[in-house]
């Protein structure tokens, strides 16, 4: 019984250790903020509702990019995401229709719209840079971009990033699954 018990003990530390790295290395995922300096941004796609609407946390990704794109207008975009089953239009057509309702010049925009995982939105993205670009700006929310930075290395990006703030209704739920993806992308490469 005593054996259990310490086995039960020492497995709640660890799992108490691994709670608490992985929201520092999330917190740490935001830095260093983007200044203009790269040519190239990347939006991250993420849910779109049924009705075509991007969800919060994607409608913040591109309030933040619309912000940044009219700031520094040398700045091309690649906005990626692909089609869920559950969404009406892929994630990137949504996210470009939005940016030229904002007055993002068409011009700049380029769509991914194969991509359905992290790992896919660099890769893909990847290809529709010039050859000699090897740095990029990323715009997701805030708890996304340590995983976004790290799978951006996988493929030969470096990155600065921007955060858009997580809304409150998923912030809780967000943060411990980013944990678990994260831990998977540590692990695993991807």
């Amino acid at each position: 019984m005593k054996f259990w018990l310490s086995g039960l003990i020492l497995f709640v530390l660890i799992l108490g250790f691994l709670y608490y790295w992985l929201g520092a290395e999330i917190e740490k995922g935001q830095t260093p903020i983007a200044d203009g300096s790269n040519d190239y941004l990347i939006i991250l796609g993420a849910k779109v509702k049924p009705n075509g609407i991007p969800s919060l946390s994607l409608q913040n990704r591109l309030e933040v990019a619309i912000d940044y794109l009219k700031q520094y207008e040398h700045v091309q975009v690649i906005v990626s995401g692909g089609q869920g089953a559950d969404e009406p239009a892929t994630e990137a057509s949504v996210m470009a229709k939005y940016l030229l309702d904002a007055g993002i010049e068409s011009y700049r925009i380029q769509l991914e719209e194969n991509s359905t995982s992290t790992y896919e939105n660099f890769l893909y993205s990847k290809a529709l840079l010039p050859e000699e670009v090897k740095e990029i700006t990323i715009i997701s929310n805030d708890f996304h971009l340590t995983r976004a930075k790290y799978l951006a290395n996988v493929v030969g990006l470096e990155a600065d990033v921007l955060a858009a703030p997580t809304p409150n209704s998923v912030k809780t739920e967000s943060l411990i699954r980013e944990r678990l993806a994260l831990l998977k992308t540590y692990i695993f490469g991807k």
